[in-house]
C-alpha cells in the first residue's frame, strides 16, 4: 500500500489561493494530487506530471472525473513548455515529491528493489532509454565506480565496481537478485539497519533516470513558472537531492552577496525567494506507520521578485 509522505504538511504549504493553478510534478499514485484537488475551488486547476506510464494511467482515471486536473507524461525539464500550454499563465505553486514511489519499489517487474527478484530495469519509464542491466553490461569499471561514489555516496565504490565487472565477465547480470548478491558479497562493512545494496541501487537508479540532472533543469526554470507569491514545495529522500534544493533556495533567498553593513533594497540585491519556516521532517507517528518516510525532508520557499 502506498502511503503519501508529509501529505497534510505539503498541501498546507503549497496552496495559497484555492482558485489558483498548481503543479504536482511527481504524481506517483496521486496522494498529493487528490488532497490538492479537495482544497481547490471549482475555479482552481492542477497539472499532474509523471514519467511513469503506470502513474499516468492512474492520473487520467482521476482526470476523467475531475476537469480541474490536467495530465502530462514527461520530464521535469519539459515543464516550462507544458505549463505554458496547460495554463498560459504563471502558476501559484509547484510540488515535487522526489524519489521512487512505493508501488515502484513493491513491483518486482520494475527492478528498483534489492529485496525482490525481477528484471534489472530501474527505468521510471520502461518504454524509453537504457535499462540498468544494459548500462552495467557496457559501462567501464571506472564509470561504475564514479556513479556509485557520486550518486550513492558509497565509500566502497571501487571494491563493488570491481566485483560487478568480474561477475559480468562470467555471466550477464540480468536480475535484481544477482546484482544485490554481487554487491552484498563485495561489501566489507554492513551499516546497521541498512541493506548493503541500498546505496548502489540508489546510485544506479539516479544514473539511469538522470534524476539529478532533471531536478537541476527544473530548478533553473522554476522562477519563470511561478507568480509572485507562488510557492515551491520539495520533499527529498536522500542528501544529494536535498543538497540541490537547499542550495537553490538558499541562493535565491540571499541574492547578490554584499557586506551586511550596507543597506540595500531587495530588488537591488535581486533576492528572488524567501524561505518559509524550517525544513520539515515526518512525525514519529508517521514514520511508525510508514518506515519509508524516515529519510524525507520538506523545504518550502516563496517567490518574492
Amino acid at each position: 500500500m502506498h502511503e503519501t509522505v508529509l501529505l497534510n504538511e505539503a498541501v498546507r504549504a503549497l496552496i495559497t489561493t484555492p482558485s489558483g493553478s498548481y503543479i504536482d510534478g511527481t504524481f506517483g499514485r496521486g496522494g498529493h494530487s487528490k488532497a490538492i484537488l479537495k482544497k481547490l475551488s471549482p475555479e482552481g486547476s492542477l497539472l499532474a506530471v509523471d514519467r511513469d506510464p503506470e502513474a499516468i494511467i492512474c492520473a487520467r482515471k482521476i482526470a476523467e472525473k475531475d476537469s480541474r486536473l490536467k495530465v502530462y507524461k514527461g520530464l521535469f525539464s519539459e515543464l516550462p513548455l507544458k505549463t505554458q500550454v496547460a495554463f498560459q499563465v504563471e502558476v501559484d505553486g509547484i510540488l515535487l515529491d522526489l524519489g521512487v514511489s512505493s508501488p515502484q519499489l513493491d513491483s518486482s517487474d520494475r527492478g528498483f528493489s534489492f529485496t525482490k527478484n525481477g528484471p534489472l530495469d530501474m527505468r521510471m519509464d520502461n518504454s524509453e532509454g537504457m535499462s540498468a542491466a544494459e548500462w552495467l553490461a557496457d559501462a567501464g569499471e571506472t564509470e561504475i565506480e564514479r556513479v556509485l561514489r557520486d550518486y550513492g555516496e558509497e565509500r566502497f565504490a571501487r571494491r563493488i565496481s570491481k566485483a560487478i565487472v568480474e561477475a559480468r565477465d562470467l555471466s550477464p547480470i540480468n536480475t535484481t537478485r544477482e546484482l544485490s548478491k554481487i554487491i552484498s558479497d563485495a561489501h566489507p562493512s554492513w551499516e546497521k539497519k541498512k541493506h548493503p545494496a541500498t546505496r548502489s541501487f540508489q546510485a544506479i537508479r539516479i544514473k539511469i533516470n538522470s534524476e539529478l540532472k532533471e531536478l537541476s533543469k527544473l530548478l533553473d526554470s522554476v522562477l519563470d513558472l511561478l507568480v509572485i507569491g507562488g510557492r515551491l514545495v520539495v520533499i527529498s529522500f536522500h542528501s544529494l537531492e536535498d543538497r540541490l534544493v537547499k542550495r537553490f533556495m538558499r541562493d535565491m533567498s540571499r541574492g547578490v552577496s554584499i557586506p551586511k553593513e550596507i543597506p540595500m533594497e531587495d530588488k537591488l540585491i535581486n533576492r528572488r525567494m524567501k524561505l518559509l519556516g524550517r525544513p520539515i521532517k515526518p512525525s514519529k507517528s508517521e514514520t511508525e506507520i510508514n518506515p519509508r518516510a524516515r529519510s524525507a525532508i520538506m523545504r518550502v520557499a516563496e517567490k518574492i521578485n
